[in-house]
């Protein structure tokens, strides 16, 4: 039988016009809610933007950023079907997540481990377009990724774990243009990513506050209980500050510290103001203007590089 969208679907998405017995595969992988992917690649072009910060954006990175996208969506989605897997008894328990495809039964446990190795084998298809470094960086991930459905059992800091393997992107951004060794730039582009991924994942976990204090499952959200604005606003704060940090670091001028500022002043305040506790939509739509914080941030990120690129062609210097 085909499950009914989450709750967090989006309303109308291109999976709707997929025959029905794609579907619930589309939804196991979340391609209807394409926040997590976008969240995933985020950190990966920060990382891009950093590393090019000096030198400018090169032919290659085209090809970079195609395979980024692509492992972006199919690790996601892998990720995502592992954890359904592992998370199938939870998720019948919890009004948000018990008409995904698993609780639901409208994919089998053995249909979606073959679907998980499917997108697996996607995944390695775009990490072999990398430098053999950045492949050696982004496979050391997979021991932690694989670790983070358990950490809600035993953490109350399953975000941080998290953030751990949702910014990994950013080092192997970073680690298409190193040698050997990453830079303390992409370290500290890292790190900013880690604290901003406990933040907005912090917000997204307010909505299941309840049910998972029911059902003895973990978070932040949890642990911080009324002071989550606070604690929240301050992994905000620290992410801001290591981008800015990082950016400085990597050689960026004025326009770009003075962009990523003013993304935290112009967006992420107001929308932590927002968020009503008492309302898990309020909740959700904060987390989904993430998306655009990111994209807002790879877009300072890459001023510098692109102007280096586009300085040729426009009669400047390289500056």
């Amino acid at each position: 039988m085909a499950s009914s969208k989450t709750p967090d679907a989006l309303a109308q998405h291109w999976t709707d016009r997929l025959p029905a017995a794609l579907k619930p595969y589309a939804q196991l992988s979340r391609l209807d809610r394409p926040i997590g992917w976008q969240l995933l690649l985020a950190p990966c072009g920060m990382g891009l933007g950093v590393a090019r910060t000096m030198s400018g954006f090169q032919p290659i990175d085209l090809a970079y950023a195609a395979a980024f996208m692509i492992g972006a969506v199919a690790m996601r989605g892998a990720g995502c079907t592992y954890n359904d897997i592992l998370d199938r008894d939870i998720d019948a328990k919890v009004e948000r997540t018990r008409a995904r495809p698993l609780p639901s039964g409208a994919v089998s446990v053995r249909a979606a481990w073959i679907w998980l190795v499917i997108q697996c084998l996607i995944g390695l298809a775009a990490l072999l377009q990398f430098p053999r470094f950045a492949q050696l960086v982004a496979i050391a991930a997979l021991p932690l990724v694989g670790l983070y459905p358990f950490m809600k059992r035993i953490t109350w800091w399953p975000q941080a774990w998290l953030g751990i393997v949702f910014s990994w992107g950013a080092l192997v951004a970073g680690a298409v243009n190193a040698p050997g060794l990453l830079p303390q730039d992409t370290l500290l582009l890292y790190v900013g990513c880690l604290c901003w991924t406990v933040a907005y994942d912090t917000i997204y976990a307010l909505q299941d506050r309840e049910d998972d204090a029911l059902i003895g499952v973990k978070s932040t959200a949890r642990l911080f209980g009324r002071r989550w604005r606070l604690a929240t606003g301050l992994f905000y704060f620290s992410a801001v500050a290591l981008w800015c940090w990082a950016s400085v670091y990597a050689g960026a001028s004025w326009p770009t510290v003075a962009g990523i500022l003013i993304v935290g002043a112009w967006m992420v305040r107001p929308m932590l103001r927002a968020v009503d506790d008492a309302n898990p939509a309020s909740a959700l739509a904060a987390f989904k203007l993430n998306a655009w914080i990111g994209l807002a941030i790879v877009v300072c990120l890459a001023l510098k590089p692109l102007a280096i690129t586009l300085a040729p062609y426009l009669g400047g210097g390289r500056g």
